[in-house]
């Protein structure tokens, strides 16, 4: 399958200037990708001043110009995307990724694990660490900061997850190191799409990553450059979970020990 990241600067509190940007990147896209994934908060930008602003640029998953945009989208290119985007639900926010595909959305995860400010803005995530069936496999979501804690990692590829989809807006300069080796021990593909750009003191560190189930770097993007990163990959082989013909990656858990990560 053809799997794409979209990295870009999304324009704080601009929906329609996002979706204009990511209208030009579609259109520009040479090879008709089967998933693409875009980064965390890519509806809105990210370094809202309270949470005031970031109600006032949040969307409900029903009444959303941006999740319409991309369900819209999806079906025009017979394709499935994942982008983060700040979600309304009542008078709560959370920090959200949506897997939209040709019949519309999928499925939606809530960051479970908030990053600094954000835990003023936003609940943390209560929808747990679900997995969605779709005709290109099994797909998982993680956003940004959850990259910190590989439980979370764990249970989605216990649950069966061939690809986990990472929206991100990365800062720290070492995250992306870790993805391959998440990729490594759970036998699966990640891609993270982080963004790029500058808001307020925040510098947002690019180097989008798409990694493999042998911990191989497929691809990788610049620190400051808006790309569209496109692979081939076999998800497939993330379904193998043997290492040698005596172990196996899940099988040979002592689980008795250390318990199942809540799966």
């Amino acid at each position: 399958m053809k799997l794409s990241i979209i990295q870009f600067s999304p324009e704080l509190g601009n929906i329609d200037h996002n979706i204009s940007t990511l209208e030009t990147l579609f259109s520009s896209m040479k090879e008709k990708p089967e998933l693409v994934v875009l980064p965390e908060l890519a509806s809105t930008g990210y370094k809202f001043k309270d949470r005031n602003e970031a109600l006032l640029y949040s969307e409900e998953v029903n009444n959303s110009r941006f999740i319409e945009f991309l369900t819209t989208r999806a079906k025009q290119m017979n394709c499935y995307m994942v982008a983060g985007f700040n979600e309304r639900e009542g008078n709560k926010l959370y920090n959200s990724s949506v897997l939209t595909g040709p019949g519309g959305v999928v499925g939606i995860y809530r960051k479970l694990h908030l990053f600094w400010d954000e835990k003023d803005l936003f609940e943390p995530g209560n929808l747990g660490l679900p997995t969605f069936d779709t005709e290109l496999g099994r797909i998982g979501m993680l956003i940004c900061f959850d990259w910190m804690f590989p439980e979370t990692w764990r249970a989605l590829a216990l649950k069966g997850a061939q690809l986990i989809a990472h929206p991100a807006n990365l800062v720290l300069p070492y995250c992306q190191s870790v993805v391959p080796a998440y990729s490594l021990v759970n036998r699966l593909y990640i891609a993270t799409a982080n963004r790029i750009g500058t808001e307020d003191e925040l510098t947002f560190t690019g180097q989008s990553v798409i990694s493999g189930p042998k911990g191989e770097i497929i691809a990788t993007g610049k620190t400051d450059t808006q790309e569209i990163i496109s692979v081939d990959i076999d998800l497939a082989k993330a379904l193998d979970k043997q290492i040698t013909p005596r172990n196996n990656a899940f099988s040979d858990r002592r689980v008795d020990v250390y318990g199942n990560y809540g799966v």
